[in-house]
Protein backbone atom coordinates (compact mmCIF):
# COMPACT_ATOMS: atom_id res chain seq x y z
CA UNK A 1 0.00 0.00 0.00
CA UNK A 2 1.36 3.04 -1.49
CA UNK A 3 1.18 6.19 1.64
CA UNK A 4 0.43 9.31 0.42
CA UNK A 5 3.56 12.14 1.32
CA UNK A 6 1.34 14.25 3.67
CA UNK A 7 -0.06 17.94 2.74
CA UNK A 8 2.07 21.19 3.82
CA UNK A 9 -0.14 24.24 5.07
CA UNK A 10 -1.50 26.33 2.75
CA UNK A 11 0.78 29.22 3.51
CA UNK A 12 4.12 26.94 3.71
CA UNK A 13 3.28 25.11 0.14
CA UNK A 14 2.62 28.76 -1.24
CA UNK A 15 5.34 30.12 0.25
CA UNK A 16 7.67 27.36 -0.67
CA UNK A 17 7.01 26.82 -4.42
CA UNK A 18 6.31 30.97 -4.90
CA UNK A 19 9.47 31.62 -3.36
CA UNK A 20 12.13 29.29 -4.32
CA UNK A 21 10.39 29.58 -8.25
CA UNK A 22 11.18 33.42 -7.93
CA UNK A 23 14.51 32.96 -6.07
CA UNK A 24 15.94 30.85 -9.11
CA UNK A 25 14.16 33.06 -11.96
CA UNK A 26 15.88 35.92 -10.87
CA UNK A 27 18.99 34.13 -10.72
CA UNK A 28 18.99 32.66 -13.82
CA UNK A 29 17.95 36.28 -15.39
CA UNK A 30 21.11 37.78 -13.17
CA UNK A 31 23.00 34.87 -15.88
CA UNK A 32 21.27 36.10 -18.76
CA UNK A 33 19.62 32.89 -18.88
CA UNK A 34 15.92 32.24 -18.96
CA UNK A 35 13.94 32.98 -16.10
CA UNK A 36 10.92 30.27 -16.54
CA UNK A 37 13.88 27.88 -16.93
CA UNK A 38 14.90 28.90 -13.50
CA UNK A 39 11.30 28.15 -12.39
CA UNK A 40 11.29 24.91 -13.58
CA UNK A 41 14.85 23.69 -11.90
CA UNK A 42 13.23 25.17 -8.57
CA UNK A 43 10.36 22.82 -8.91
CA UNK A 44 13.36 19.81 -9.25
CA UNK A 45 15.39 21.63 -6.48
CA UNK A 46 12.23 21.39 -3.71
CA UNK A 47 10.63 18.44 -5.07
CA UNK A 48 10.87 14.69 -4.44
CA UNK A 49 14.11 13.70 -6.33
CA UNK A 50 16.12 16.65 -3.73
CA UNK A 51 15.34 18.25 -1.13
CA UNK A 52 11.20 16.72 -0.72
CA UNK A 53 9.45 19.25 0.82
CA UNK A 54 7.26 19.32 -2.13
CA UNK A 55 5.31 16.91 -3.62
CA UNK A 56 3.12 17.07 -6.71
CA UNK A 57 -0.17 16.24 -5.12
CA UNK A 58 -3.29 17.73 -4.30
CA UNK A 59 -2.88 21.88 -3.93
CA UNK A 60 0.01 22.24 -5.42
CA UNK A 61 -1.15 20.17 -8.98
CA UNK A 62 -4.61 22.55 -8.67
CA UNK A 63 -2.84 25.67 -8.62
CA UNK A 64 -0.23 24.31 -11.21
CA UNK A 65 -3.10 23.83 -13.58
CA UNK A 66 -4.76 27.45 -12.65
CA UNK A 67 -1.73 28.91 -13.43
CA UNK A 68 -1.69 27.30 -16.90
CA UNK A 69 -4.52 28.27 -17.52
CA UNK A 70 -4.34 32.07 -16.62
CA UNK A 71 -1.07 31.79 -18.28
CA UNK A 72 -2.94 30.62 -21.67
CA UNK A 73 -6.12 33.23 -21.27
CA UNK A 74 -3.45 36.13 -20.50
CA UNK A 75 -1.78 35.52 -23.88
CA UNK A 76 -5.00 35.47 -25.96
CA UNK A 77 -5.52 38.42 -24.34
CA UNK A 78 -2.64 39.93 -26.48
CA UNK A 79 -3.91 38.47 -29.78
CA UNK A 80 -6.79 39.22 -31.99
CA UNK A 81 -8.80 36.33 -33.26
CA UNK A 82 -8.75 37.80 -37.14
CA UNK A 83 -4.69 37.66 -37.03
CA UNK A 84 -5.04 33.80 -35.69
CA UNK A 85 -7.44 32.90 -38.11
CA UNK A 86 -5.05 34.41 -41.18
CA UNK A 87 -2.34 31.34 -40.23
CA UNK A 88 -4.65 28.57 -40.02
CA UNK A 89 -3.88 26.90 -43.05
CA UNK A 90 -0.14 27.39 -42.25
CA UNK A 91 -0.73 26.16 -38.30
CA UNK A 92 -2.75 22.97 -39.33
CA UNK A 93 0.16 22.37 -41.62
CA UNK A 94 2.83 22.97 -38.85
CA UNK A 95 0.67 20.65 -36.36
CA UNK A 96 0.32 17.75 -38.48
CA UNK A 97 4.00 17.60 -39.65
CA UNK A 98 4.72 17.64 -35.82
CA UNK A 99 2.45 15.16 -35.06
CA UNK A 100 2.80 12.88 -37.52
CA UNK A 101 7.15 13.19 -37.51
CA UNK A 102 7.26 13.10 -33.55
CA UNK A 103 4.71 9.99 -33.34
CA UNK A 104 6.43 8.05 -36.25
CA UNK A 105 9.94 8.58 -35.06
CA UNK A 106 9.55 7.86 -31.65
CA UNK A 107 7.45 4.71 -32.57
CA UNK A 108 10.26 3.33 -34.93
CA UNK A 109 13.14 4.44 -32.76
CA UNK A 110 11.16 2.68 -29.19
CA UNK A 111 10.28 -0.30 -31.08
CA UNK A 112 13.96 -0.74 -32.01
CA UNK A 113 14.92 0.10 -28.75
CA UNK A 114 12.57 -3.08 -27.95
CA UNK A 115 10.24 -1.48 -25.80
CA UNK A 116 7.16 -3.14 -26.00
CA UNK A 117 4.62 -2.39 -28.71
CA UNK A 118 1.61 -1.45 -26.73
CA UNK A 119 4.14 0.82 -24.20
CA UNK A 120 5.77 2.41 -27.19
CA UNK A 121 2.57 3.80 -28.45
CA UNK A 122 1.68 5.58 -25.30
CA UNK A 123 5.57 6.83 -24.96
CA UNK A 124 4.90 8.01 -29.05
CA UNK A 125 1.56 9.57 -27.84
CA UNK A 126 2.38 11.50 -25.48
CA UNK A 127 5.43 13.30 -27.39
CA UNK A 128 3.24 14.15 -29.84
CA UNK A 129 1.67 17.28 -28.28
CA UNK A 130 3.29 20.89 -28.00
CA UNK A 131 3.08 22.63 -24.68
CA UNK A 132 1.29 25.71 -25.21
CA UNK A 133 2.03 26.83 -21.98
CA UNK A 134 5.97 26.91 -21.91
CA UNK A 135 5.80 28.55 -25.63
CA UNK A 136 3.31 31.18 -24.65
CA UNK A 137 5.16 31.91 -21.65
CA UNK A 138 8.33 32.55 -23.55
CA UNK A 139 6.98 34.52 -26.53
CA UNK A 140 4.98 36.68 -23.70
CA UNK A 141 7.95 37.12 -21.68
CA UNK A 142 10.14 38.32 -24.58
CA UNK A 143 7.95 40.53 -26.32
CA UNK A 144 7.82 38.39 -29.63
CA UNK A 145 3.74 37.11 -29.63
CA UNK A 146 3.09 39.68 -32.25
CA UNK A 147 5.21 38.44 -34.54
CA UNK A 148 3.24 35.96 -37.27
CA UNK A 149 5.87 32.99 -36.39
CA UNK A 150 4.66 33.80 -32.97
CA UNK A 151 1.06 33.55 -34.08
CA UNK A 152 1.67 30.01 -36.27
CA UNK A 153 3.08 28.74 -33.00
CA UNK A 154 0.48 29.40 -30.93
CA UNK A 155 -2.33 28.57 -33.45
CA UNK A 156 -0.45 25.12 -34.10
CA UNK A 157 -0.06 24.33 -30.69
CA UNK A 158 -3.81 24.68 -30.14
CA UNK A 159 -4.29 22.17 -33.19
CA UNK A 160 -1.88 19.69 -31.82
CA UNK A 161 -4.20 19.59 -28.68
CA UNK A 162 -6.96 18.35 -30.92
CA UNK A 163 -4.38 16.14 -32.54
CA UNK A 164 -2.67 14.89 -29.51
CA UNK A 165 -7.18 13.88 -28.63
CA UNK A 166 -7.25 12.33 -31.51
CA UNK A 167 -4.13 10.34 -31.24
CA UNK A 168 -4.82 9.60 -27.46
CA UNK A 169 -7.98 8.33 -27.95
CA UNK A 170 -7.36 5.91 -30.67
CA UNK A 171 -3.72 4.41 -28.51
CA UNK A 172 -5.87 4.20 -25.61
CA UNK A 173 -8.80 1.91 -27.70
CA UNK A 174 -6.36 0.12 -29.17
CA UNK A 175 -4.95 -0.66 -25.17
CA UNK A 176 -8.10 -1.43 -24.38
CA UNK A 177 -8.96 -4.27 -27.39
CA UNK A 178 -11.68 -1.71 -29.48
CA UNK A 179 -11.49 1.57 -31.39
CA UNK A 180 -14.72 3.48 -31.70
CA UNK A 181 -14.22 4.98 -34.96
CA UNK A 182 -17.65 7.17 -34.65
CA UNK A 183 -17.60 8.01 -31.26
CA UNK A 184 -13.77 9.29 -32.38
CA UNK A 185 -15.02 11.35 -35.41
CA UNK A 186 -17.85 13.24 -33.40
CA UNK A 187 -15.41 13.87 -30.56
CA UNK A 188 -13.33 15.62 -33.04
CA UNK A 189 -15.87 17.34 -35.04
CA UNK A 190 -16.99 18.84 -31.79
CA UNK A 191 -13.69 20.16 -30.84
CA UNK A 192 -12.80 21.55 -34.07
CA UNK A 193 -16.56 23.22 -34.37
CA UNK A 194 -16.21 24.58 -30.43
CA UNK A 195 -12.41 26.36 -31.29
CA UNK A 196 -13.84 27.93 -35.06
CA UNK A 197 -16.55 28.83 -33.28
CA UNK A 198 -15.32 30.67 -30.62
CA UNK A 199 -12.73 32.00 -32.69
CA UNK A 200 -14.67 33.31 -35.41
CA UNK A 201 -17.91 34.68 -33.63
CA UNK A 202 -16.48 34.49 -29.72
CA UNK A 203 -15.58 38.78 -29.95
CA UNK A 204 -18.87 39.66 -31.35
CA UNK A 205 -21.01 37.54 -29.15
CA UNK A 206 -19.15 38.70 -26.05
CA UNK A 207 -19.36 42.35 -27.17
CA UNK A 208 -23.10 42.16 -26.76
CA UNK A 209 -23.35 40.22 -23.52
CA UNK A 210 -21.01 41.59 -21.59
CA UNK A 211 -22.15 45.07 -22.46
CA UNK A 212 -25.98 44.51 -21.78
CA UNK A 213 -24.64 42.59 -18.14
CA UNK A 214 -22.53 45.56 -17.39
CA UNK A 215 -24.74 48.06 -17.06
CA UNK A 216 -27.01 45.85 -15.12
CA UNK A 217 -24.66 44.72 -12.62
CA UNK A 218 -24.02 46.33 -9.03
CA UNK A 219 -21.38 44.23 -7.58
CA UNK A 220 -17.73 45.67 -7.70
CA UNK A 221 -15.07 45.19 -10.82
CA UNK A 222 -18.31 44.06 -13.14
CA UNK A 223 -16.17 43.42 -15.84
CA UNK A 224 -13.06 40.94 -13.91
CA UNK A 225 -16.13 39.08 -12.54
CA UNK A 226 -17.54 38.51 -15.91
CA UNK A 227 -14.47 37.86 -17.51
CA UNK A 228 -13.21 35.34 -14.88
CA UNK A 229 -16.75 33.39 -15.63
CA UNK A 230 -15.86 33.42 -19.44
CA UNK A 231 -12.09 32.10 -18.64
CA UNK A 232 -14.27 29.10 -16.67
CA UNK A 233 -17.24 28.58 -18.61
CA UNK A 234 -15.14 28.16 -21.70
CA UNK A 235 -13.01 25.88 -19.96
CA UNK A 236 -15.32 23.64 -18.75
CA UNK A 237 -16.76 23.63 -21.99
CA UNK A 238 -13.32 22.64 -23.59
CA UNK A 239 -13.05 19.23 -21.08
CA UNK A 240 -16.69 18.30 -22.43
CA UNK A 241 -15.87 18.43 -26.27
CA UNK A 242 -12.35 16.74 -25.44
CA UNK A 243 -9.83 18.84 -25.47
CA UNK A 244 -7.48 20.24 -22.85
CA UNK A 245 -9.36 23.33 -20.09
CA UNK A 246 -6.58 25.77 -21.09
CA UNK A 247 -8.08 25.63 -25.02
CA UNK A 248 -10.44 26.96 -23.77
CA UNK A 249 -8.79 29.21 -20.79
CA UNK A 250 -6.89 30.77 -24.58
CA UNK A 251 -10.19 30.69 -26.62
CA UNK A 252 -11.80 33.16 -23.69
CA UNK A 253 -8.52 35.50 -23.64
CA UNK A 254 -9.09 35.74 -27.70
CA UNK A 255 -12.98 36.14 -27.28
CA UNK A 256 -12.04 39.23 -24.98
CA UNK A 257 -9.19 40.25 -26.47
CA UNK A 258 -10.35 43.52 -28.54
CA UNK A 259 -12.89 44.73 -25.45
CA UNK A 260 -11.11 43.89 -22.66
CA UNK A 261 -10.68 47.17 -20.82
CA UNK A 262 -6.55 48.22 -18.84
CA UNK A 263 -7.86 47.31 -15.54
CA UNK A 264 -9.04 43.69 -16.28
CA UNK A 265 -5.65 43.38 -18.10
CA UNK A 266 -4.17 44.64 -14.95
CA UNK A 267 -5.99 42.21 -12.74
CA UNK A 268 -5.45 39.41 -14.77
CA UNK A 269 -1.76 39.90 -15.02
CA UNK A 270 -1.43 40.03 -11.56
CA UNK A 271 -3.48 36.68 -11.05
CA UNK A 272 -1.19 35.10 -14.16
CA UNK A 273 1.78 36.57 -11.88
CA UNK A 274 0.99 34.98 -8.94
CA UNK A 275 -0.07 31.65 -10.35
CA UNK A 276 2.31 31.11 -13.40
CA UNK A 277 5.66 29.92 -10.85
CA UNK A 278 2.59 26.76 -9.72
CA UNK A 279 2.94 25.53 -13.42
CA UNK A 280 6.31 25.62 -13.92
CA UNK A 281 7.52 24.70 -10.72
CA UNK A 282 5.19 21.48 -10.86
CA UNK A 283 6.94 20.50 -14.24
CA UNK A 284 10.24 20.05 -12.03
CA UNK A 285 8.29 18.65 -9.25
CA UNK A 286 7.51 15.49 -11.45
CA UNK A 287 11.09 14.30 -12.16
CA UNK A 288 12.20 11.54 -11.15
CA UNK A 289 16.43 11.97 -10.74
CA UNK A 290 16.32 8.69 -8.85
CA UNK A 291 14.81 6.67 -12.03
CA UNK A 292 18.35 8.10 -13.95
CA UNK A 293 20.90 6.70 -12.07
CA UNK A 294 19.84 3.42 -13.94
CA UNK A 295 22.13 3.29 -16.80
CA UNK A 296 19.07 1.77 -18.83
CA UNK A 297 16.81 4.47 -18.24
CA UNK A 298 19.01 7.35 -18.58
CA UNK A 299 19.38 6.49 -21.88
CA UNK A 300 16.36 5.87 -22.85
CA UNK A 301 15.52 9.24 -21.08
CA UNK A 302 18.19 10.65 -23.63
CA UNK A 303 16.85 9.00 -26.52
CA UNK A 304 13.17 10.02 -26.10
CA UNK A 305 14.56 13.65 -25.31
CA UNK A 306 16.60 13.51 -28.72
CA UNK A 307 12.98 12.39 -30.32
CA UNK A 308 11.16 15.19 -28.73
CA UNK A 309 13.55 17.49 -30.08
CA UNK A 310 13.93 16.36 -33.68
CA UNK A 311 10.18 15.23 -34.18
CA UNK A 312 9.00 18.88 -33.95
CA UNK A 313 12.15 20.64 -35.32
CA UNK A 314 11.79 18.42 -38.36
CA UNK A 315 7.70 17.96 -39.05
CA UNK A 316 6.87 21.97 -38.03
CA UNK A 317 9.70 23.39 -39.50
CA UNK A 318 8.44 21.98 -43.11
CA UNK A 319 5.20 23.38 -42.77
CA UNK A 320 6.19 26.87 -42.09
CA UNK A 321 9.28 26.83 -44.79
CA UNK A 322 8.05 30.46 -46.05
CA UNK A 323 6.96 31.63 -42.33
CA UNK A 324 10.28 31.60 -40.21
CA UNK A 325 10.54 27.65 -40.12
CA UNK A 326 13.51 27.32 -37.51
CA UNK A 327 11.28 30.05 -34.87
CA UNK A 328 8.28 27.93 -35.88
CA UNK A 329 10.31 24.44 -35.15
CA UNK A 330 12.36 25.36 -32.23
CA UNK A 331 9.00 27.16 -30.91
CA UNK A 332 7.24 23.68 -31.03
CA UNK A 333 9.44 21.80 -29.56
CA UNK A 334 8.44 22.33 -25.53
CA UNK A 335 6.94 19.14 -23.98
CA UNK A 336 4.18 19.71 -20.98
CA UNK A 337 0.69 19.38 -19.45
CA UNK A 338 -0.59 16.82 -21.85
CA UNK A 339 2.43 14.30 -22.19
CA UNK A 340 2.55 14.36 -18.35
CA UNK A 341 -1.43 13.42 -18.83
CA UNK A 342 -0.77 11.00 -21.37
CA UNK A 343 2.13 9.49 -19.82
CA UNK A 344 0.41 9.14 -16.23
CA UNK A 345 -2.93 7.59 -18.49
CA UNK A 346 -0.66 5.10 -19.66
CA UNK A 347 0.77 4.22 -16.31
CA UNK A 348 -2.50 4.04 -14.72
CA UNK A 349 -4.06 1.88 -17.16
CA UNK A 350 -0.54 -0.66 -16.46
CA UNK A 351 0.61 0.16 -20.39
CA UNK A 352 3.68 2.40 -18.88
CA UNK A 353 5.95 0.86 -16.72
CA UNK A 354 7.38 3.21 -13.80
CA UNK A 355 10.99 3.34 -15.12
CA UNK A 356 9.86 4.53 -18.70
CA UNK A 357 7.41 7.11 -16.88
CA UNK A 358 9.90 8.52 -15.26
CA UNK A 359 12.21 8.92 -18.58
CA UNK A 360 9.08 10.22 -20.31
CA UNK A 361 8.43 13.24 -17.53
CA UNK A 362 12.64 13.81 -17.19
CA UNK A 363 12.75 13.90 -21.30
CA UNK A 364 9.88 16.44 -21.08
CA UNK A 365 11.24 18.21 -18.21
CA UNK A 366 14.13 18.82 -20.51
CA UNK A 367 12.81 20.43 -23.43
CA UNK A 368 11.16 22.71 -21.25
CA UNK A 369 14.43 23.71 -19.54
CA UNK A 370 16.09 23.88 -23.41
CA UNK A 371 12.92 25.78 -25.19
CA UNK A 372 13.33 29.31 -23.78
CA UNK A 373 17.14 29.56 -24.18
CA UNK A 374 16.29 27.82 -28.19
CA UNK A 375 13.44 30.37 -28.98
CA UNK A 376 14.73 33.55 -27.67
CA UNK A 377 18.25 32.75 -29.89
CA UNK A 378 15.99 31.71 -32.99
CA UNK A 379 13.72 34.91 -32.94
CA UNK A 380 16.86 37.35 -32.06
CA UNK A 381 18.71 35.64 -35.35
CA UNK A 382 16.02 35.73 -37.46
CA UNK A 383 15.19 38.98 -36.73
CA UNK A 384 18.69 40.34 -36.50
CA UNK A 385 19.43 42.78 -39.00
Amino acid sequence: MVVSPPELPVPILMLVVFGAAKLLAEIFENLNLPGIAGEILAGVIIGPSLLGWVHPTGLAVSLGDLGVMFLLFRVGLDMRSTELMRVGITAATVAAGGIVCSFGLAWGVLHLWGVPPLEALFVSAALAATSAGISAEVLSRSGLINQKAARIILAAAVIDDIGGLIVLTIVSSVARGSVDAPRLAFTVLLAIAFVVAVARWGPQIIETVFSRAESRLRVAEAEFTLTICLLFALSVISLYTGIASVIGAFLAGLALSERAGHRVRTLIHGATELLVPFFLAGIGLRVDLAALRSPRIAALTAVIFAIAVIGKLAGCSLGALKHGAWKVGVGMIPRGEVTMVVAQLGLTMGVVTQSVFSGVVAAAAATTLIAPALIRRAFRIETAP
